[in-house]
Parts: structure tokens; sequence; C-alpha cells
């Protein structure tokens, strides 16, 4: 009835997020698996009557969505976990084809930072989080439509990924009581980000504040500063700013 409202500003109005939040809230709000189900069934034809909403513009729709999707994956009816794999299974082949079958780089950023957060938040990562990961690969392993294309291989790219951020939080638990091995492990983490500035700097501000809790002010402020120059570089390559990372120089060499 109100598509063309919806549709206004390339999706992104406040009557569009007026509807989704009324989606998400029945996915916030505990629901029997028999609701679930028609809960999927209505996101899986909101995604692909308003793409644009999710894939385009401000990314706060598609954070949104992944984080309640990921989290009913971790849910404790099987059925219900299946229904949420294939959906965001969906969410992301959605995502490939916005983009022209070129890469679904924004579906992959939010799920790995909505993974992060469910970290914190739910405490994801056993066994019935691997197997909805596991059945997401399987649908990118049988889908016939995508057998030519790179989809499937960044689907399995981005599992692997979730994978590193579950087993590397799993040694952070581990070490918390050991300042050092814990930097190390967030380390390695920000630097297989090195592709995604927005990740990096998710993990470098972490660091940051672990380093200042320890009274570290030097390696905090020496966190804050790759931070700095990443954003830098950005706005570079945006033609926003003239000096990029170069800026940082003075500071330290370390930036290179």
């Amino acid at each position: 009835t109100f598509q063309r409202q919806l549709q206004q500003s390339e999706c992104q109005n406040v009557l569009m997020k007026k509807v989704f939040d009324t989606h998400m809230l029945f996915l916030q709000i505990n629901q029997s698996a028999a609701a679930l189900k028609h809960v999927f069934a209505a996101l899986r034809l909101f995604v692909g009557k308003f793409p644009s909403a999710f894939f385009q513009g401000q990314a706060d729709l598609c954070g949104s969505l992944c984080y309640e999707i990921l989290k009913c994956c971790n849910h404790r009816s099987r059925s219900t976990q299946t229904e949420a794999s294939a959906l965001l299974y969906f969410f992301m082949r959605k995502n490939f084809e916005f983009n022209k079958q070129k890469s679904i780089v924004r579906s992959h950023l939010q799920l790995i930072k909505a993974v992060s957060q469910l970290i914190a938040d739910a405490g994801i990562g056993g066994s019935r989080f691997q197997h909805s990961l596991a059945i997401i690969n399987n649908f990118a392993n049988g889908d016939k439509q995508m057998k030519n294309v790179n989809f499937p291989a960044e689907v399995k790219d981005l599992t692997k990924r979730i994978r590193t951020v579950l087993m590397a939080t799993a040694q952070m638990k581990e070490h918390e009581k050991d300042p050092e091995m814990l930097v190390d492990l967030q380390y390695s983490l920000a630097n297989s980000y090195a592709s995604t500035p927005e990740l990096r700097r998710t993990w470098l501000e972490s660091m940051a504040k672990i380093h200042a809790r320890n009274g570290d002010l030097s390696e905090a402020a020496m966190c804050y500063i790759h931070i700095a120059a990443l954003i830098a570089e950005y706005l570079k390559r945006k033609g926003l700013f003239s000096m990029g990372w170069p800026a940082f120089l003075s500071i330290t060499p370390n930036i290179k």
C-alpha cells in the first residue's frame, strides 16, 4: 500500500525505519518456532522487495538485521536455526545480486561486527551456532545458479572468518589475566582485517582499551594513531583530505 513512500530517498526514510523496526520487534521478543517461521518468510519478502534499504546508503538496517538473524542461528530449536540460516544465505545472495555479482562486502562487514557484539551479549559460538554456519556453507555448495560466479567462495570466506573470530575470542577468554597474550591475540585479529578498515578499527579500539586499563598509555596512543591514520587514508581516497597516512609520520615511523 505504501510502496511509493517506502521507496523515497532510495528507501532511506522514516517510514521505512518504522516498518523495519516492527519486523525486528518480532525477533526481539520471544516467539514460538511456528510464529518465527512466518516472521522469516515476511523478512525474505521484505528484503526481496526493498534491497536498497539494506545495501545502499547507511548500514544501520543491514547491521540490525544481521544481528537479529545471527541470534536466531544460535536458537535452541533446530527448525529455527535452519530457517535463520536460510534467511541469512538469502540475504547475502541478495547483496551479491544488488552489487551486480561483484561482492557481498556490506553483509560480510555487518555480520562480522554482529558476531563480535553477540560474543559479548549472548555468548554465541557453541555447537548450535557452528551447526548454522555449516548449513550456510551447504547452501552455498548446492546453489546451482551460483556455480560459475565467486559467490560460494565469498560465503565460505565469511564463515571461515566468523570461525576465526570465535576461536580468537575463546583464546582471549583463556588469557584474560595475561594482558600481553591478550593484546597479541587482538593484534593478530586486527591484522587479519587489514583489507577491511572498519573492522580493523574496531579491534584496534579494543586493544587501546586493554592497554589503557593496564596503564600502558604509549601503546594505547599507538593504537589510536593507527586508527587516525586509517581514517585519514580513507578520507584521502574519497578526496576529502590531502595527506592520508603520511600526516602521522612525524609522530611515528611505525605508521607505515
